[in-house]
């Protein structure tokens, strides 16, 4: 039988003991609320159960609050007692346990660094973490398909940045090709390039790129692991941290394989701070993340959305979401209590209580909830005392953060980052050999000249012969003219294909510089 994840019951005044089913993990979920109504101690429990039923799990924590899954709860805790005085009331039998856990970081700073490559991004995640039009999405979509054409791998900021300079200088050609190239569009992808890289994206670039498989590991014992990647400070950049965790989403999609109705999860992800991940997204994002969430279950994988109001998620979406729970809400003005109805209109009623007046009445730590039950139908609405965690409430402290750092099965996987020769190297060789064949062959041209000379010196007796009579520096200018000419040539005629269409501009103007 499936007892499923205990999340909570009630005392007098409140409905049955509330139970997510493990078979139905993977129909998704909702948790949502306003700030200060316990939403983070409802992810804590949930993180729990998971990893009790071996089901690994991947979150972010925004305040450094899920930290403390690491390590036991404690009867020294100011709230040791209130929380057995809830354990007793819900029927629980409180045990405080901590839970296996590897800490993660874009940053590389609290946690093992997490990296991707440019190519896996894509050119859909890429264009909306630089908030392009569509015609600058455009012109990256031709990068990303010159790179493919001409093996040229994009592994971090340097290498688009390469290879978008190629492209700005064989505009022409490619515009013949795929379409218009504007020298504009290149100029704004390389602006957003720099702020990204000024605010610390440029470490979420590169090898070795993040393995999804070290996300889905359990634990000698068979608990899943709870990933926890740092997001304190990734929030100051939002539009990176809904990017970064979209294509974290996209990458399990593309990568596991079909298991149809697991009898638990795979593994289950949770989405913190939602609303930042539809905010001003363009309908194609919008209709990938649906398609996401709608196909990525039978991948035996939960998505589970945190936000403070339930319209944060589209209805879309909001549908695919079987369960639920929803702590307070505020209906302060018309467009609350509108939000109001709309969210208690989801629910399946409970005769015993008005849904929406039970979303408003809630306290801190209580919440109305709704699991899939038997046939993976909602189970009626109910009223419920969330049940308290087995693991510290809280965060732990830096020097308990880096012992679970240094004892994580992927210490130092992941710490020292890798530059092998990849698009910028590569267009830096071409170059190079461009400019060294045109010098070569201007040196040869060069000579063949003064043997020419030479020549007819002897044959007038070795006088100057009339074409050498102008003075040295009008000669100068002739072989300069005619040396830059020969260049000119020498490089158009090496770099016939588009394959080879490399310039002068870029050695000087790109890879001096670095």
């Amino acid at each position: 039988m499936d007892e499923g994840i205990f999340v909570g019951g009630g005392g007098e005044g409140y409905g049955v003991p509330q139970r997510l089913l493990l078979r139905y993990g993977n129909r998704h979920g909702l948790v949502a609320g306003a700030t200060g109504t316990g939403k983070t101690v409802t992810l804590q429990i949930l993180a729990e159960g998971f990893s009790a039923a071996g089901v690994p799990v991947v979150m972010a924590d925004i305040k450094g609050d899920l930290s403390g899954l690491a390590k036991a709860g404690s009867e020294t805790h100011k709230l040791h007692l209130p929380f057995m005085k809830r354990a007793a009331t819900i029927g629980l039998d409180l045990v405080y346990q901590g839970f296996p856990v590897t800490f993660w970081d874009l940053f590389g700073e609290q946690g093992h660094p997490v990296r991707t490559t440019i190519a896996e991004m894509g050119p859909l995640l890429l264009s909306r973490l630089l908030e392009l039009s569509e015609a600058q999405e455009g012109v990256l979509n031709v990068a990303f398909r010159v790179a493919d054409e001409e093996g040229l791998p994009l592994l971090d900021l340097k290498d688009l940045q390469a290879l978008l300079v190629w492209v700005g200088e064989n505009a022409d050609q490619l515009t013949l090709r795929y379409g218009n190239v504007a020298a504009a569009s290149i100029g704004t992808i390389q602006r957003r390039l720099l702020v990204l890289e000024n605010q610390g994206g440029a470490k979420f670039f590169g090898e070795p790129a993040l393995d999804l498989f070290d996300m889905m590991a359990v634990d000698p014992s068979g608990r899943g692991r709870v990933n926890i990647i740092a997001a304190d400070k990734l929030m100051a950049s939002p539009r990176l941290y809904a990017t970064f965790l979209l294509w974290l989403l996209s990458e399990l999609f593309e990568t596991l394989p079909e298991v149809g109705d697991p009898d638990r999860p795979k593994l289950v992800f949770f989405f913190d701070e939602a609303h930042l991940l539809f905010d001003d997204a363009p309908k194609a994002l919008v209709d990938k993340v649906e398609q996401v969430a709608r196909l990525i279950r039978s991948k035996g994988v939960g998505v589970y959305f945190i936000t403070q109001n339930p319209a944060d998620v589209p209805d879309d979406i909001l549908g695919q979401l079987g369960n639920r729970v929803q702590h307070a809400l505020r209906a302060f003005t018309p467009k609350d209590q509108q939000d109001l109805r709309r969210a208690a209109e989801t629910y399946r009623p409970n005769a015993r209580f008005a849904t929406e007046d039970a979303i408003k009445e809630v306290g801190t730590g209580e919440a109305v909830t709704s699991f899939l039950e038997a046939k993976g139908a909602p189970s009626v609405v109910e009223r419920t005392l969330v049940r308290p965690p087995s693991s510290q409430l809280g965060p732990i402290t830096e020097d308990e953060r880096r012992a679970v750092i240094a004892a994580s099965p992927v210490s130092g996987k992941y710490e020292r980052a890798i530059d092998r020769e990849s698009a910028f190297e590569m267009l830096r060789a071409r170059a190079d050999a461009a400019a060294r064949e045109a010098e070569a062959a201007e040196a040869a041209e060069a000579q063949a000249k003064e043997r020419e000379f030479q020549n007819a010196r002897r044959w007038d007796g070795g006088a100057e012969p009339a074409r050498r009579t102008t003075t040295r520096s009008s000669g100068s200018r002739q072989e300069k003219s005619f040396a830059e000419a020969l260049t000119q040539s020498v490089v158009k005629e090496l770099t016939g294909t588009t394959g080879r269409r490399i310039v002068r501009g870029i050695l000087g103007g790109l890879f001096r510089s670095r």
